[in-house]
């Protein structure tokens, strides 16, 4: 039996009534509670208590006099009613009692009246009493009554019923009563019925196979319905994971003051930074969750992901995964396209010169790879010279080059290279044939790519890689020697489905090649996003470690993603792994920034100039001496100065409007505390919001 949605917590028929109220970007709306609009005149704790508390003290004072009869206006009062009722019985003494209760009790209401106004008694209760013991704005919210009407009731199928599909409507109507649907369920069932709708000839088949299946008709291709375990809270409807809540503090935002903030895949396609030290909780508390979050909406045929990390990173069990990737470890199921399953060698060369020498910003050292001018010159001469040799093998085997035989390629072998040409004339290929004359006539000259590729692309011809980024067909061996694999490896252009894929780099002894392979999935994926053709489903890479994987190609692909509802999480320990070049772009080129306690002030400067400045209200002291007054004024201050030391001054205030960071450096290096993180977020739609102070976890 599934869980019920979400994982503890409501039933799924009172989760799909709680409302979902619009709010600001990164606001978690399950339950939120919009705050009213701020008082500009809203004055301070000290001077808001204080205020009630003096006219507590004069509403004491005031009604003490009136008991103690020292006010004479009101004796007048007790002449009210006879003398004899009092000091009579019966009926008389109950009447002077009662009176005597009507006007103190009159008394009593206007002092209150009086001074709670005063003194802002209800301000007073209404901030220290309802806003922090009543349910604050994201917890379990109070869910309303059952809809009577079904127009209104999600959990009544609406939109099936208004279609005809009363059936359909009445079975998926009880699966919800009975506790035998989730939220994973309900989501991926309307999708599949706005699917359905917007193909009339698919309506019968829709209808059977909810007749048929109930809550598990459309099941993802795993037959999965749910993760084993979800270590975050999740709203499938609106597609958040709450990230933390955000702090009552005059730094943050009014609007999201005491508000969750959570992710989401409208904020994700804007793509993700987040840098901070070890142990500050890049992982568990911002990768994790989001990639759970992608998880669950892939078993919703709403999301493709594709999470990177080292082994035991900490991004979830296998078993919530179709595929997991092990990259050096024997024991893996599955492999990986070197090529990302491209067919066109310009494309393949291209995407593997990136991954190659693209980090190689001749700009920014000694001349470059090649000792060129720019990086940039040096992947489009090894992209020439890649696409010289695996051009003319593809068109001769009908593959790419496996990792060995790229490697004796480039190196120049000469069996290899023989080989190669004898083949290419075996299949009557002449534009094969000048390409390699091509390379041949560039083979050692000086500023030949060819030995420095061959050089990188040994880092992935190892014995811990043998048998893996095969290209043959299924079953066949990776190189010489090599074992085979099953099945057909993974490829990024398999993203057109909903798949959930974690690759293990190796990290232990392959650092260089773990930081190679990020590179490659990188440029891969951010090639093959564009060039999708189913893309309502959103894409997602999550690089649990982007040490040296940014190069200018992929921040310049990285903007473009949000065009092709699509997205990378990229997680760093200092903005010092990014080349100094390219560390104002890669902050700039991503719409959500993560900044976690404990950044240097270095990184904190990156992001206090991409948050940029607001206008604020500053007061300028000054002292300046007291020369006012007669001579006997000023032989007094004379004497008390003396004695003093200190010299008599006056005091003058200037108030002001000025630009200041919202966060500046120092702040972001010193006065963000353990376990906090400033976040800042922006939609596809271009809305923003400011940088808020969060406590991750909530």
């Amino acid at each position: 039996m599934p869980r019920q949605a979400p994982a503890a917590g409501p039933p799924l028929g009172e989760w799909l009534r709680t409302p979902r109220p619009e709010a600001e970007p990164g606001v978690w709306r399950y339950g939120h509670r919009p705050k009213p609009p701020e008082d500009p005149d809203r004055l301070d704790d000290r001077q808001l208590l204080g205020g009630a508390a003096l006219a507590l003290l004069g509403a004491l004072l005031t009604w003490s006099l009136i008991y103690n009869e020292y006010l004479p206006a009101f004796r007048l009062l007790y002449g009210i009613w006879p003398a004899s009722w009092a000091a009579g019985g019966g009926s008389q003494f109950w009447a002077a009692v009662f009176n005597y209760i009507c006007i103190y009790g009159v008394v009593v209401a206007v002092l209150v009246l009086v001074f709670g106004t005063i003194g802002r008694w209800r301000e007073v209760w209404r901030r220290y009493v309802r806003e922090r013991f009543g349910a604050p704005s994201g917890q379990t919210p109070e869910v309303p009554p059952a809809q009577s009407d079904p127009a209104a009731d999600p959990g009544l199928w609406p939109q099936l019923r208004a279609a005809g599909e009363h059936a359909a409507a009445d079975r998926l109507t009880a699966e919800i009563r009975q506790g035998r649907m989730n939220d994973v369920d309900y989501v991926r069932l309307d999708r599949a019925w706005q699917t359905a709708r917007s193909r009339p000839d698919r309506l019968p088949a829709f209808s059977e196979a909810i007749l048929a299946r109930g809550a598990a008709a459309f099941t993802h291709p795993s037959g999965d319905r749910d993760l084993p375990a979800r270590a975050a809270r999740h709203d499938l409807l609106t597609g958040q994971v709450r990230l933390g809540s955000v702090p009552d503090e005059e730094r943050n935002p009014y609007a999201y003051r005491g508000a969750w903030l959570a992710l989401e895949p409208a904020l994700l396609s804007t793509s993700l930074l987040v840098v901070g030290p070890s142990a500050a909780g890049k992982t568990s508390r911002v990768v994790r969750p989001a990639v759970e979050s992608l998880a669950l909406q892939a078993l919703a045929g709403r999301a493709a992901v594709v999470a990177v990390g080292a082994a035991g990173a900490g991004l979830g069990p296998d078993e919530a995964y179709d595929v997991v990737i092990r990259l050096g470890d024997p024991g893996s199921a599955h492999d990986l396209d070197l090529y990302g399953g491209a067919d066109d060698p310009d494309e393949a060369a291209a995407v593997l010169a990136e991954a190659l020498v693209g980090d190689a910003l001749g700009g920014a050292g000694a001349g470059g790879a090649f000792g060129m001018p720019g990086g940039e010159a040096d992947t489009r001469r090894a992209a020439t010279a890649l696409a010289q040799l695996i051009g003319p093998y593809r068109a001769a085997h009908g593959r790419f080059p496996s990792v060995p035989e790229l490697r004796e390629l480039l190196d120049g072998v000469p069996v290899a290279l023989a080989a190669l040409r004898q083949a290419c004339e075996a299949a009557g290929d002449g534009a094969a044939l000048r390409e390699l004359d091509a390379r041949e006539r560039q083979a050692g000259r000086p500023g030949d790519p060819g030995p420095l590729l061959a050089d990188r692309i040994a880092l992935l011809d190892r014995p811990a890689f043998a048998g893996f980024f095969r290209t043959g067909a299924p079953g066949e061996a990776a190189g010489p020697g090599g074992p085979a694999r099953p099945g057909r490896p993974f490829a990024m252009r398999d993203l057109e489905h909903p798949l959930r894929v974690r690759i293990d780099l190796p990290e232990r002894g392959h650092a260089e090649a773990s930081r190679l392979l990020a590179r490659l999935l990188l440029a891969q994926f951010t090639t093959c996003a564009q060039d999708r053709d189913r893309r309502s489903l959103f894409a997602c890479l999550v690089l649990d470690d982007a040490a040296h994987t940014l190069t200018p190609a992929s921040v310049r692909a990285v903007q473009r993603l949000r065009t092709a509802n699509a997205g990378v999480v990229l997680a760093l320990r200092s903005l010092d792994e990014v080349p100094e070049p390219l560390r104002a772009a890669a902050v700039g080129a991503v719409g959500c920034r993560v900044a976690l306690s404990g950044l240097s002030t270095w990184d904190g400067e990156v992001f206090a100039r991409a948050w940029g400045r607001d206008w604020v209200e500053t007061e300028d002291v000054t002292h300046n001496p007291d020369v006012s007054g007669g001579p006997l004024r000023r032989a007094v201050r004379a004497v008390r100065t003396l004695f003093t030391g200190v010299r008599a001054t006056t005091r003058s205030v200037t108030v002001r409007t000025v630009q200041r960071e919202r966060w500046s450096a120092s702040d972001l290096a010193h006065k963000v505390p353990p376990g906090h993180a400033v976040v800042s977020l922006t939609t596809f739609r271009g809305e923003a919001s400011p940088p808020v102070l969060t406590r991750l976890g909530g």
